[in-house]
């Protein structure tokens, strides 16, 4: 059962891909989530992120409209925030070419630290033909993005931004 809330025309059912990866992280919950929302230093964790661009919104961190564009997979994609509850719930919507997504973020407090749930719909035309390969690589990369703000996270806060 899905923990996102989907917005019209990113239900679950119907879409060409749809991937959910979760893991249990030994950090506390503010602490995963100050390396979430700070989407300029994912490359440093995150393999199959490069080039984070806040276009509009603050320059360090995302905010409920955020407005940011990124390279994943080797395509440029253009993504709004469209949910932030702060240590609980981020999600944006992203075009790119042949291709519109939803991906959500859902974390937990637990005694030993959180879990965090990651879920993604794509339609389109590039999610429908190339959705087995799509598919299976979205949920290797993802948890590879799940390792990599785990052990980010165990270590310690996020670097403080230039002039704060």
């Amino acid at each position: 059962m899905s923990v996102v809330y989907w917005p019209p025309g990113f239900e679950v059912e119907g879409a060409p891909v749809h991937t959910v990866n979760e893991l249990e992280m030994d950090a506390p919950v503010e602490r995963v989530w100050a390396w979430l929302v700070r989407a300029p230093l994912w490359p440093s964790f995150y393999g199959n992120c490069k080039r984070v661009v806040i276009e509009h919104g603050t320059t360090e961190a995302l905010d409920l409209g955020t407005v940011f564009s990124w390279t994943t997979f080797g395509i440029r994609v253009r993504t709004t925030v469209e949910e932030f509850v702060v240590n609980e719930r981020l999600a944006w919507s992203g075009v790119a070419l042949g291709s519109r997504g939803f991906h959500a973020w859902v974390l937990e407090t637990r005694a030993s630290g959180c879990r965090v749930v990651t879920e993604e719909v794509q339609r389109g035309w590039v999610p429908a033909v190339g959705r087995v390969w799509l598919r299976r690589a979205l949920l290797r990369e993802h948890q590879n993005w799940l390792e990599g703000l785990a052990r980010v996270a165990r270590d310690g806060m996020p670097p403080r931004a230039a002039g704060t």
